[in-house]
């Protein structure tokens, strides 16, 4: 039986008495409370945690984690209809292998002499990425969508000197309550409404929100309800007449088809990289980008890394390493304007082996692949009896469908749907008022045409 009391953890060195024992007093302590006397006591748990006994052997471990695995039903078993945010596209199998190769996967951080081409990889995906959004600035991933755009909107406070931004009333509330965590005290975050007919911005409720304050507008084209915004132009020059910057969410996913944020005005782009060759993993893995163009005063407000090309002392060779590295936290520490910390640098690589693979053409011929499939499955479901589009626009990828006239809610047709083996759109009653009965739709090149006309033959079933 083992002794609790000189228990050694099997996953914790540290947690040996010997090697602890020596820690502290070469640090100079005899008690390991003495590390956290600064921290009051009320915040502090005296009790014990109600935790299980770590596994000790790494034949129960991973038989203990795959038995609850096998508890979870993936998209491969069923038909998967949910997006909003993660989104089930294809991942090529040289996505995977890439990102598997130890050079990558284990480089969490370092300097190039060590790095064995991470910093080079990265600088490609920033290039290809570069290309995509038609900016000449991309930074090293950020850890999601939502982190990017926070630290966009703070990068146009300090860039204008003012204290409000302007936000889209279509944006994730998820997302939106990150940004308000983010930006609130230091700024302002004030809601632009969407008109409920056609989902996109209402421009005189922009124009009227419009003031001195106004460091930024933020909007998402497509947006979060799959709405592609065709007002782009008007809403960054509304913003520029003001002095304000214009920020515009994207996924680099639709940009072969879609003008990138750049070509209607947008100042700073960001966004998600998960769309490009990255598996869901129960809601992650996610990379939020930051881009825009090669203007100093721009590019001295981003906080993440920037990795660039330079020549090097042999004839011949490049060399790749941070871009104005004094402007981060790593430099400046807690003087910082930002903290920078884990970034999702793997994540870039993996985008970057997708854009690679694709390129062009291939980005092209998806997005119609979707955007057609998108239309298909949006005429399809609103031919169920009582069931219609929430929005009169362009569609891509996402769909707001209505539910309302069917006198059944959205989580009684989602739990039927799952007995037939179909994940449901997802649930918008309890983020957007007025959207009670409505579900987000979500069609990749992962679903087909037959389990599109399934889906509609089992909604005609259920209503």
């Amino acid at each position: 039986m083992t002794d609790k009391k000189t228990f050694v953890h099997p996953y914790i060195p540290n947690s040996d008495p010997r090697i602890r024992e020596e820690m502290m007093k070469e640090i100079g302590i005899t008690d390991i409370e003495e590390l956290f006397e600064d921290i009051p006591e009320i915040l502090r748990f005296r009790g014990t945690m109600n935790l299980p006994d770590p596994l000790l052997s790494e034949m129960e471990l991973r038989n203990h984690i795959e038995r609850i695995l096998l508890k979870n039903t993936t998209c491969r078993e069923f038909t998967s209809f949910l997006g909003a945010g993660c989104y089930n596209h294809h991942v090529p199998a040289i996505c995977d292998e890439i990102n598997g190769r130890s050079e990558f996967l284990t480089a969490y951080a370092g300097e190039p002499y060590e790095d064995h081409g991470r910093f080079h990889a990265l600088f490609e995906y920033e290039s290809l990425m570069a290309e995509m959004l038609d900016f000449d600035v991309v930074n090293v991933p950020t850890y999601d969508w939502t982190q990017a755009t926070s630290t966009a909107l703070r990068m146009a406070g300090r860039l204008t000197g003012r204290s409000e931004v302007l936000v889209s009333e279509t944006v994730s509330a998820d997302r939106l309550a990150a940004i308000k965590n983010y930006l609130i005290p230091v700024m302002k975050i004030t809601i632009v409404k969407h008109d409920p007919v056609t989902g996109l911005m209402d421009l005189a409720d922009l124009q009227d929100k419009m003031s001195p304050r106004t460091a930024a507008v933020y909007f998402e084209n497509p947006s979060f309800l799959g709405i592609i915004e065709i007002q782009g132009e008007q809403i960054t020059g509304t913003a520029h007449r003001n002095g304000a910057l214009a920020v515009v969410g994207t996924d680099p996913l639709a940009l072969g088809l879609l003008k990138p944020p750049s070509q209607y005005g947008a100042d700073i782009a960001c966004g998600d990289i998960q769309s490009l060759g990255i598996h869901m993993y129960f809601g992650g893995a996610t990379g939020g980008f930051i881009s825009s163009r090669d203007e100093e005063k721009l590019v001295m407000e981003y906080p993440s890394r920037l990795f660039g090309i330079t020549k090097t002392a042999v004839e011949g060779e490049w060399g790749f390493d941070d871009v104005a590295y004094d402007r981060t936290s790593f430099a400046h520490r807690e003087k910082g304007k930002e903290f920078v910390g884990t970034a999702s640098a793997l994540w870039g690589i993996t985008a970057g082996v997708y854009l690679a693979l694709m390129g062009p053409q291939g980005m092209t011929e998806l997005d119609r692949h979707i955007l057609q499939k998108t239309e298909y499955a949006l005429k399809k479901i609103t031919s169920v009896k009582g069931v219609s589009a929430r929005f009169k626009a362009s569609h891509f990828r996402e769909f707001v469908i209505d539910f309302s006239l069917t006198g059944k809610t959205v989580a009684e047709i989602n739990r039927a749907l799952l007995t037939k083996e179909i994940f449901g759109g997802y649930d918008l009653g309890k983020d957007y008022p007025g959207m009670e009965n409505c579900a987000l739709y979500c069609v990749t090149e992962m679903v087909s045409q037959k389990e599109i006309d399934r889906l509609v033959e089992v909604l005609n079933e259920i209503i």
